[in-house]
């Protein structure tokens, strides 16, 4: 049997990321000869875990806690710093703006100051917008340098996230185009940005361009959001936005909650819109707004129940794999290797109870 209690809001499985963005997070500190391990031994965050995923808040504290070891927001990677108040005022000066695409162009003329390396820019074309990122110079020799990588995810997460805050409602990316090559973290993007995530590796010696187009009729929301609103956003900020409108969200909760509850058997989408009294076509179109899906979030709660059981517990693999409702033992294995490139038992020896 599955040793659990049905899930309140309190005991939802921890949302975590994968490693990739912590050591990302970490080039710019490196470049600058800065020792990152007391900024990770007080976020609890043990580097030499490469396959371990990082919960959610103790990324976002990481992320505070360089940005003030720094006095830099933008973590050390441009050749200007990005001073510590940056994000205020970005949100600050988009907050009076009538519409999400006035509020976007004051973004982008704000960052043309504070962050000259990266351009942002808005287009539009036939019911389409693009929300284009663009390197004013190589960030990096290398177009596969994590610090490079983590710019272009952080910048993209940063504006979308206000932009989300700002209309008060997730805005899904409907595709992202990242100017390198797939990231061996990539697995996370669904989770963050999009499911369909492309990778155009740039041309060594070459400037890159990320592409991210979502439905141009979003740029026309009007802002919802006033100076009491923003007072409270900025406590925790801007780490508080790697938490925000994720897959595990809104829509998104309602639903990983009624699969974790009915596990070990497995809620069809039709099962679910029983239980919310709603279509399977409203569910699918308001997790799709939320850059979300059915099979997502069933994949996504499958692999953080599975790494907590296996590293917290001494269930067999066997049991964990049942309850998790895989019909055999083989199935489980072949999902728990895409998610973290290696075996449950290699996974357990290294990281999990010991004697």
């Amino acid at each position: 049997m599955l040793h659990r209690t049905i899930p309140n809001s309190s005991q939802r499985t921890q949302a975590t990321v994968a490693m990739g963005f912590v050591t990302g997070m970490l080039a710019g500190l490196a470049r600058r000869g800065r020792n990152p391990e007391p900024l990770l031994a007080a976020t609890d965050i043990d580097l030499a875990d490469t396959a371990s995923r990082i919960p959610i808040d103790q990324y976002a504290a990481l992320y505070n806690r360089i940005n003030r070891e720094l006095d830099d927001e933008g973590f050390g990677l441009f050749a200007q710093p990005m001073r510590i108040g940056s994000f205020e005022f970005l949100c600050r000066g988009c907050l009076s703006a009538p519409t999400l695409a006035e509020a976007l162009q004051r973004a982008s003329r704000f960052l043309h100051i504070v962050l000259p390396d990266l351009s942002v820019s808005i287009r539009r074309s036939q019911g389409r917008a693009e929300l284009v990122i663009s390197e004013s110079r190589r960030l990096a020799d290398n177009p596969d340098d994590p610090g490079r990588i983590f710019a272009f995810e952080w910048l993209l997460r940063l504006l979308h996230g206000l932009a989300c805050w700002l209309a008060g409602r997730g805005l899904a990316l409907d595709s992202v185009i990242f100017p390198y090559r797939r990231p061996a973290h990539a697995a996370d993007y669904p989770l963050i940005f999009t499911e369909d995530s492309r990778f155009a590796p740039t041309v060594p010696g070459g400037v890159g361009t990320l592409v991210a187009s979502f439905n141009a009729n979003l740029l026309e929301l009007p802002i919802r959001r006033d100076e009491a609103a923003l007072i409270a956003f900025l406590e925790g900020a801007p780490g508080k936005l790697t938490t925000l409108y994720r897959r595990d969200r809104e829509m998104v909760i309602r639903v990983r909650d009624l699969l974790r509850t009915a596990l070990p058997t497995t809620l069809s989408l039709d099962d679910i819109a029983d239980r919310l009294h709603l279509s399977p076509r409203t569910i699918h179109r308001r997790l799709e707004e939320e850059g979300s899906s059915y099979r997502g979030i069933k994949d996504a709660l499958r692999r953080d129940m599975a790494l907590s059981r296996l590293t917290k517990t001494k269930d067999s693999i066997a049991q964990v794999a049942t309850d998790l409702g895989y019909a055999d033992t083989s199935a489980f294995y072949r999902a728990f290797v895409e998610w973290t490139g290696m075996a449950p038992v290699h996974y357990r020896r290294q990281w999990g109870l010991k004697g």
